[in-house]
C-alpha cells in the first residue's frame, strides 16, 4: 500500500500528540486555584467569601483558609511556582536526555517512551494527597513531556526537505498553541463536571491511546518506509543537504563538541532568553486573570484561549515566511533572521502595549500578538539545529537549546511571586519585554551566518 504525502501523515500524528501534550500540561494550571462561577446574587459584591474559591490547592489543604483572599492568593502562587519549578527541572533534565535518546533509538521509539511516561504521570496525579505527591507526578510529567521538542526537530529533519522544515516546525508549534487554546475550555469543563481527579485520568489516557496509531503508521524512516511513494522519497531526500553525507561517517557530536562551535550558541542563548515568555504565559495566565481582573473559572475559560489562537497563527506564519523567502532564492541565513526579527518586533510592541491597557478583552487580544510574534520567531529558532548540523546531532543540539530554555524559565519562575505580590503585574510584563532583544541580539552575535557547519 502506497500513501501519498506520507510525511504529512507522520507530522499529523505529531500534531495530535502535541495538542494532547498541552492538555496534559494545562490540567494543573486551570484546576489549581479558581473562583467559582456563582450567580452574582449569591455573593456579596463587596466582600469575597471563602467558599467562592475552589481547586487542587484548597482540596489538598495547601492554602490556609483563615487568611484573607489576597494572602491566600499570594500563598498559593508560591506553592504553585515551586511545583512548576520542579516540573521544569525534570523537563530540563529530560531535554538533555531525550535529545540523546531520540538520536540513539530514533523518533519512532522515542515518542513511544515519552508519551507512555507523561500519559501515565498525568493519570496518576489523580491519586495525589499533598504537595509531595503532586510535585512528584508533575516532575514525572516533565520527564515525559520534554521529548517531542527535540524529537520533532529530528523527525522534521528526517521527513522533510530543508525548504519545508520551518513550515513543518511551525505546524508543530501551532499544535502546541491549539492545545493551549483548548486547555482552558476542555479542562475547565471537565473540572466543573467531574472534579480534578477524573480530569487527570481522562486527559492522561488520551496520550496512551495515541501510541497505537503511531506504531502502525510510523513504521520506518523515509528511505525504507514500505508505504512511501518513490516520488515522495526522492523529493524528500534530494532536498536534504545531510542526505549527501555518508551515514557511516555521520557520528553524533558530544555536548562538548557542540559547545565548542560559536554558532550553536544561537540556539542555546536564543532559547535561554526567549522561551520564558511562552512558559510564563502557559503557567501564569490563569492566575493573572484571577488576581488582576477577578475572573471566575468560566470567564477564564472564555478568555484564556485567545492568546494561544494568536500563537497558532504566528507559528504557521513564521514557518511560511522563511520558507517563502528560501523559495524566492534568499539564503537560509537571510530567511531565518528576517522571520525572527519580524516576530520579535511584534512581540515587543504588543508586550509593552499591555502596560497601558486596562480592559481585559483588549489585554488578551494584545497577548495574542505577543504569543503570535513569539511563535513567529521561535519556529525559526527551533529550525536552526537542522540548518547547522546533520541528522545524528540535530536532536542533541535541540536538547541543549531545551535545557537552556528551562534554565531561563526557572530563573523567571522563581521571581514571579515576588514581582506580582499584592496583585501588581506591571514588572512581570516589563521583565518579559526585556527578554526579546536579549534573545535576538544573542542570535545575531553568535550565528553571523546560519549555514551547514563543517
Amino acid at each position: 500500500m502506497k500513501t501519498r504525502g506520507l510525511r504529512w501523515w507522520i507530522l499529523g500524528l505529531i500534531i495530535v500528540i502535541s495538542i494532547i501534550n498541552y492538555l496534559d500540561r494545562g490540567t494543573l494550571n486551570y484546576m489549581w486555584f479558581s473562583k467559582k462561577a456563582a450567580p452574582k446574587t449569591e455573593v456579596s459584591a463587596n466582600v469575597p467569601q471563602q467558599d467562592e474559591y475552589v481547586g487542587i490547592a484548597l482540596d489538598l489543604e495547601l492554602v490556609d483558609r483563615t487568611l484573607s483572599i489576597e494572602e491566600q492568593q499570594d500563598q498559593q502562587k508560591k506553592i504553585y511556582a515551586l511545583i512548576n519549578i520542579i516540573f521544569m527541572i525534570c523537563y530540563g533534565m529530560s531535554q538533555l536526555f531525550s535529545g540523546k535518546l531520540y538520536d540513539k533509538i530514533g523518533t519512532r521509539k522515542g515518542f513511544i517512551a515519552s508519551v507512555a511516561v507523561w500519559g501515565t504521570a498525568d493519570a496518576l496525579a489523580s491519586t495525589a494527597v499533598g504537595f509531595k505527591s503532586m510535585a512528584f507526578f508533575r516532575g514525572l510529567l516533565g520527564l515525559g513531556e520534554a521529548g517531542p521538542w527535540p524529537g520533532t526537530t529530528k523527525s522534521n529533519a528526517e521527513w522533510f526537505p530543508q525548504k519545508e522544515r520551518a513550515l513543518a516546525q511551525g505546524l508543530f508549534g501551532a499544535a502546541a498553541s491549539v492545545g493551549s487554546v483548548l486547555a482552558p475550555v476542555v479542562i475547565s469543563m471537565l473540572f466543573l463536571a467531574f472534579g480534578w481527579k477524573m480530569t487527570f485520568v481522562t486527559v492522561g489516557c488520551l496520550g496512551l491511546a495515541w501510541i497505537l496509531p503511531w506504531i502502525v503508521i510510523n513504521k520506518k524512516g523515509p528511505k525504507d518506509h514500505p508505504w512511501i511513494t518513490d516520488k515522495e522519497r526522492e523529493y524528500i531526500l534530494s532536498g536534504q543537504p545531510e542526505a549527501k553525507i555518508d551515514a557511516a561517517q555521520d557520528k553524533a557530536k558530544s555536548f562538548g563538541e557542540l559547545l565548542r562551535k560559536k554558532e550553536n550558541y544561537s540556539v542555546v542563548l536564543g532559547r535561554l532568553f526567549l522561551d520564558p515568555i511562552w512558559w510564563m504565559f502557559v503557567t501564569w495566565l490563569p492566575i493573572y486573570l484571577l488576581q488582576a481582573h477577578d475572573l471566575n473559572i468560566k470567564e477564564i475559560a472564555a478568555t484564556a484561549w485567545i492568546p494561544y489562537l494568536g500563537a497558532a497563527i504566528g507559528s504557521v506564519a513564521g514557518g511560511w515566511m522563511s520558507g517563502f523567502l528560501i523559495k524566492k532564492g534568499h539564503s537560509i541565513n537571510y530567511s531565518r533572521k528576517a522571520a525572527m526579527l519580524t516576530g520579535g518586533l511584534i512581540t515587543l510592541f504588543a508586550m509593552l502595549s499591555i502596560l497601558f491597557v486596562h480592559n481585559v478583552w483588549f489585554i488578551v487580544i494584545l497577548m495574542a500578538f505577543v504569543l503570535g510574534g513569539y511563535q513567529f520567531t521561535m519556529t525559526n529558532i527551533q529550525t536552526i539545529p537542522s540548518d547547522l548540523l546533520s541528522g545524528k546531532s540535530v536532536g542533541s543540539l535541540a536538547g541543549l537549546g531545551g535545557i537552556s530554555a528551562v534554565i531561563g524559565t526557572i530563573s523567571c519562575m522563581f521571581i514571579v511571586p515576588a514581582l506580582t505580590s499584592g496583585g501588581n503585574w506591571t514588572y512581570f510584563f516589563i521583565m518579559l519585554a526585556a527578554l526579546v532583544p536579549l534573545s535576538l541580539g544573542s542570535i545575531m552575535l553568535t550565528a553571523k551566518k546560519i549555514e551547514r557547519l563543517a
